[in-house]
């Protein structure tokens, strides 16, 4: 089982970035995927979930409004961030889990850091 993140970086107050997480080793299909972000100090946030069928979303308060996630028949959630801010700064970490609960994969995390 892989999840690999990529896409993060350094960006200005107000800027975009792409995060994507390429899944392989499972069925995709049979997983809700989801971001989590961890900023110094802080303890691990959920930022935004999609469903399995990718119809429903539901997202951080933080977020609402400037991150979408979304994913596709390729294996591949991607978290689109735009008008970024200082506290957006963490490690983006993509997971797993199976619709039964019984499996939860963790990707290894990419930085996003927002700062002028």
């Amino acid at each position: 089982v892989q999840l690999v993140e990529s896409g993060g970086g350094l960006v200005q107050p107000g800027g975009s970035l792409s995060l994507s997480c390429a899944a392989r080793g499972f069925t995709f299909s049979n997983y809700v995927m989801s971001w989590y972000r961890q900023a110094p100090t802080k303890g691990r946030e959920l930022v935004a979930a999609i469903s399995t069928t990718g119809i429903s979303t539901n997202y951080a308060d933080s977020v609402k409004g400037r991150f979408t996630i979304f994913r596709d028949d390729a294996n591949m959630v991607s978290l689109q961030m735009n008008d970024l801010k200082p506290e957006d700064t963490a490690v983006y970490t993509c997971n797993a889990r199976s619709i039964t609960f019984e499996h939860s994969y963790w990707g290894q995390g990419t930085q996003v850091t927002v700062s002028s």
